[in-house]
Parts: structure tokens; sequence; C-alpha cells
């Protein structure tokens, strides 16, 4: 791997404010450099929240914080950002600066903590790791620093559980897929902590981490630190899926899984199950004619630039449920190597016979190269980010903008995770191959 990476697709430990941003009236606080903030919401587009980007308190540490250290100049910002902005949570997180000097931002929180203050403190300069990894951190920062102080007289609730999966704004789709999760596990008997976006209960749905049953963590390995974390400090089991469920198949594996790992009612999640499917293949049915009718003119196959839950989730839905055929697959979250094989056996138990080659690389300018040098018989998709485009208008290939950052595209509340994600999926790359039509 080289020291330079082209079109890294994630960003530093820092990024993980979104994190924080995503809870309900939490604000993140940032001890680091001026315009690391505004950096990370800039890249994931649209991404300010309630106090995020050039709204998120920050100490602008400079030559005089790198001499001096920052720590009083922290501990004043703290103080003015409990007067000036309406919160229930604040997040302090560390920038390179704070790391390379040294700075003791622990030990300024705990005396706000002591204060009754509901203040925590995360170490995360930007050359420690990638917020896929912080955001575990934060995470269970939150839960050991703020969570645990509600934990004594908690008693476990069997069918409530905590939920995580999509890491807030990561994920361009990740509002609609956490509310479909909770649709579903909702709808067979479940109460879900989806914990972040307007439908979870804010700091109030975090306090009752304690309570739940289990944990559910939908990801093929983000996330993991989370619910180990949690199994070891509450002792909470946790079902894990590989990947994000897309479409009826891996839907239906998903919360047949659920019920079984839960105990639940087995004739309660057949009838949701069977609504659900009844409405997904209503709507396929209707499709049928419109993929006769130009079945010479769409995709054949497609290639996918994205982290490893949707390279995995897409490429079975798309084989399965679609009829797309995954060439080379990209993986480029940087996934670490313990986890590679697993990935690459979930994919491959799923193609079959068939041979989907899958690359693990965060240098995303090496993947659009290989694509570059590939010939593939029939009309090819290529699903990626808003920086794949010119690729695709230079080999001839349908796009989709699907992974951050999505310069090209308007996400709200769109989710691709479920019965209903799958549907909008099958929307998305068909309105832009019938775009192409004149």
């Amino acid at each position: 791997m080289s020291s330079i990476l082209e079109q890294e697709r994630y960003t530093c430990a820092i990024g993980a404010m979104q994190t924080v941003t995503a809870i309900r009236r939490a604000v993140p606080i940032l001890h680091s450099g001026p315009g690391c903030g505004m950096m990370v919401s800039g890249f994931f587009e649209r991404a300010k929240g309630y106090a995020g980007g050039s709204t998120a308190p920050c100490t602008n540490s400079g030559e005089n914080e790198v001499v001096f250290g920052g720590e009083e100049k922290l501990r004043r910002l703290i103080q003015g950002s409990c007067q000036v902005l309406d919160s229930d949570l604040q997040v302090v997180l560390t920038g390179c600066t704070a790391g390379i000097v040294g700075d003791d931002a622990g030990r300024v929180v705990r005396d706000f903590q002591e204060q009754g203050r509901a203040i925590v403190h995360v170490e995360t300069p930007g050359f420690k790791c990638n917020n896929f990894v912080s955001h575990s951190h934060v995470v269970n920062a939150i839960i050991d620093q703020y969570v645990d102080r509600f934990a004594r007289g908690r008693t476990g609730e069997p069918l409530t559980v905590n939920v995580f999966a999509s890491l807030p704004y990561q994920d361009p789709f990740w509002k609609g897929n956490l509310s479909e999760l909770k649709r579903l596990l909702e709808g067979i008997g479940l109460r879900a902590n989806i914990l972040f976006g307007p439908e979870s209960g804010g700091v109030e749905e975090w306090q009752r981490i304690p309570e739940a049953g289990f944990n559910i963590l939908v990801s093929p390995w983000a996330g993991l630190e989370i619910v180990q974390h949690l199994q070891e400090k509450y002792r909470q089991p946790f079902y894990h899926f590989p990947h994000i469920p897309i479409g009826s198949n891996e839907t239906v594996r998903f919360l047949n899984g659920v019920a079984e790992f839960a105990g639940l009612d087995r004739a309660r999640t057949e009838a949701f199950v069977a609504g659900e499917e009844r409405a997904f293949y209503e709507e396929i049915d209707t499709l049928a004619t419109f993929l006769l009718e130009f079945r010479y003119g769409l995709p054949s196959y497609v290639h996918v630039i994205h982290d490893a839950s949707y390279v995995l989730g897409m490429a079975k839905f798309l084989l399965h449920e679609v009829g797309i055929t995954p060439r080379e697959q990209f993986v480029v979250d940087n996934t670490p190597e313990v986890f590679q094989a697993g990935i690459r056996a979930e994919l491959a138990s799923a193609a079959g016979k068939r041979h989907i080659p899958v690359t693990f690389d965060p240098d995303a300018g090496r993947a659009q190269e290989v694509i570059r040098g590939l010939s593939h018989p029939g009309r090819g998709l290529l699903i990626g980010s808003g920086w794949d485009k010119l690729l695709a208008q230079e080999k001839g290939l349908d796009f989709l903008s699907a992974s951050a950052p999505s310069p090209y595209r308007l996400v709200l509340t769109t989710g691709y995770l479920g019965f209903r994600g799958g549907l909008r999926l099958i929307e998305d790359i068909y309105d832009r191959v019938l775009a192409t039509y004149r």
C-alpha cells in the first residue's frame, strides 16, 4: 500500500464529531486547530445537524497552545458553551494538536463531570484512526462516562434492543436506514433504541441502553467494539448481521435471525414478514413488464465502490433479486485485515458458482484505475461516490451516487435498507437508466 491515498472516502478520527451531531440536542466541542469541524461537515455535505460544522465550539488551537498547552483555553470554552448553547449532552473531542502536545482534556472534563454536567471526553487525534473506528470510541465513551450514571436500579427488558447500524453521515442513508430498522424490529414485537436521528428519543433513549435485553449490530466490522463492550459491561448478548440487508431475501433472513435469537413469538414474526413480502413482490410483479420491454437496454453488470456493508448488501440484492451481475467489487473503508476473510466468504456463499472479485483498498483512486482497464460485455452500472461520476461517463457506464462524498445528490430521509429500501434502490438505478433515453 502506498503512503498516499487518492480519494479517501472517510475522514480522520475527529470525523466522529458527526456521531455526536446525530444525537438530538448533543453538541461536539472540538479541542483542535481551526477548520477541523468545517472540513468534516464539508466532506459529508449538509451535515451540520443541531450543532455541527461552523456551529461546533472549537478552541482553534494555534502556536500559543502548542507552546504553552491549551487546557485552560478548553476549560473557558466549555464554560462558555454551557452558558450559550442549549444542549442535553456535550462531547469534547481532541484533534491532532492536543494529541501531539499532550493536553489532558480528560482531566478538564472530569472537573465539569464532578459538577453534574452531562459532558464526555474522547481522544480523537486525526493520526490515531479513521472515523469508522472512532465512531465506536465515541459511543463507548458516552456509555462509560454518561449512560453508566443511569444504570443502577435498571432492570433488563427482554424485548428492548439497542441497534447499531449505519454510521451517521458516513452513510448518506443513515436516517432512512435507522428509521426502517426501527419499523421492522417493532413489527416483530421489539422495542428498538436506534439512538441517532430525529426518530430517536435523544439522550433519554441513551439513558435506557442498560435496560436492553440484547443488542443488534448490522455491519461486517464497524461497531463491533460497541456491542462487545456492552456485553462485557452490562452482560448484554448481541446479534450480529454481517451487512446491510437490502430487499426481501436478506431482510427476511435478518428478521428471522433476530426473532430466533430473541425467542420471539414465531407466528407474529411470520405474519409480519408475510405481509412485507407480499407488498414487496407486488411491486416486483409490476416491474416485470418494464424489465421485459427494456431487457436489452438495461444494465447487466455492476461495479460497487463502497464500504464493506454496502458491497455485500448490494451485491447480494442485485444478483439474486434484480438480475444485475456483480463484477469487480471494491471495499474502500479500510477494513481491518482480520475481518477480510469473513467478508470474502460471505460474498462467495452468496455468489454460488460465480466468482465475484473483491478488492480491499482504501485508495479509491486505484479502484478507478482498475475499472478503467476492465471490459465486460453488455451495459454496465457503477455505484460509488460523487467522485466516480466522471469515470462512469468516461467508460459509458450508468452511474448511481450512493456513498460519501456525494455532492451531486440530495439525500434527506431516503434509505436502502429492508424491503422498502430495496424497492427504492431499484427505482434509483432504473431512473438513471431511463434518463439516458431520448
